[in-house]
């Protein structure tokens, strides 16, 4: 049932995104735009539709902020893999935006994606009503920004220059914001929609969050470049401190499993309904991509 879902979301906001896109003027960054919103697990588009399935949202509606944090979380990728940052070659299998373009047209498509986002949740189809739609382009930019994804990109920015490596409560604090910032919005979204209390979403995506980015470093050190589609192991061959490299692999592990229980237990709830997002919760601490 999960992965049915899943791509039937993947499926359903890559349509919403080429249907939002259709009449954008065809240049190198539109071109550039398509290509790097497009694939990917649909993660965060997922946890968007399911919370508003429990909380009754239409799905016409919840559509349009699935697509929102989708063109957001592209554009961070893109900027992520930018020689200035990452310096990634590969992204999804495939060369990254300013390997296949230019740095130039990776930050324009990068900066127009992330304005993307904004204009698909204030629209007049994401809600009808504009306090709510307001609400969650206020969110957004807080997860998105200083508060949340980009401090969290800078403070891992910062870690690679210093001399000490950080300790696991620091690293907690920054993937909270460079990876869990967004899941957590996501999550909340459709309670936000709905005007219901966030709160179990808000405690499931935190758990999920810190989990996602447990199986990510794990992945990093014991996975397959070709299924996961990028180079892996650079954070070891940089010297930076993991979650594995604190924890060890097995303490990884075990971790990672503790945080997606505590996530399933989160949404009890919702009962029976939230089964789909505990399956997803399993999931991200399984995938091997």
């Amino acid at each position: 049932m999960l992965q049915i879902r899943l791509k039937q979301a993947a499926a359903e906001v890559q349509t919403h995104l080429d249907t939002v896109m259709n009449d954008f003027t065809d240049v190198p960054v539109v071109e550039a735009m398509r290509y790097a919103s497009a694939g990917g697990k649909r993660l965060r588009a997922f946890l968007v539709l399911e919370g508003a399935r429990l909380h009754d949202v239409p799905r016409e509606n919840a559509i349009w902020p699935a697509a929102a944090i989708e063109a957001i979380h592209a554009y961070s990728l893109m900027h992520d893999d930018l020689p200035c940052m990452d310096d990634d070659e590969l992204r999804r299998g495939l060369p990254t935006v300013h390997v296949k373009w230019d740095e130039a047209t990776a930050v324009l498509a990068g900066d127009a994606l992330q304005t993307l986002g904004f204009e698909c949740v204030t629209c007049p189809e994401c809600h009808a009503d504009p306090q709510v739609r307001a609400e969650l382009a206020l969110t957004l930019a807080r997860a998105a920004g200083a508060r949340g994804m980009v401090l969290g990109q800078a403070r891992d920015i910062a870690a690679e220059k210093a001399q000490n490596a950080l300790t696991l409560d620091q690293i907690t604090a920054l993937q909270a914001g460079k990876t869990g910032a967004l899941f957590e919005w996501s999550a909340q979204c459709g309670a936000r929609m709905a005007g219901a209390d966030p709160a179990p979403e808000r405690a499931f995506a935190t758990a999920l969050g810190l989990a996602f980015q447990i199986a990510d470093d794990i992945l990093d050190v014991e996975g397959d470049a070709e299924k996961a589609g990028k180079r892996l192991q650079k954070d070891a061959d940089a010297g930076k401190a993991t979650f594995v490299s604190l924890l060890g692999l097995d303490g990884a592990k075990a971790r990672a499993q503790e945080l997606s229980e505590a996530a399933c237990d989160s949404l009890a709830p919702y009962g029976s309904q939230a089964d789909t997002l505990r399956d997803a919760a399993r999931f991200v601490i399984a995938r091997d991509n």
